[in-house]
């Protein structure tokens, strides 16, 4: 009985411990979020190649063709590159979120603000 009360000790004591760990790489994935945000939205070049590689996007989700979904995601490889690297560093980033997480669904109503630039 003892060591089921020390073990759920251990669990109890070690969750905050956990949490604040991991909390510093989700405050700075939003601080770079809003930081490529701020870029992109400063840059009419930027602007224009994230909404082309936007575009591109919406038209890899529907291709069929797999070659010519291939090529799409490379033209948008290509196009990420030229957004810098705070947009690759924060895609990579992205990779280690759950999207579906209240921290991943915050970061991403901070990208929806570039969506914001290619409306017509």
């Amino acid at each position: 009985m003892n060591l089921m009360l020390m073990v759920a000790f251990l669990v109890i004591t070690a969750a905050p411990v956990y949490a604040q760990i991991q909390q510093p790489g989700v405050d700075k994935l939003k601080a770079d979020a809003k930081q490529v945000v701020k870029i992109i939205s400063g840059d009419k070049v930027k602007a224009q190649t994230y909404c082309e590689m936007a575009k591109l996007s919406d038209q890899g989700v529907q291709e069929r063709d797999v070659n010519k979904a291939q090529e799409l995601s490379a033209k948008i490889n290509e196009l990420e590159d030229k957004l810098g690297p705070e947009y690759v560093a924060l895609k990579s980033g992205l990779m280690d979120i759950d999207p579906d997480s209240q921290d991943g669904q915050e970061v991403s109503a901070i990208l929806d603000a570039l969506d914001t630039l290619c409306e017509d």
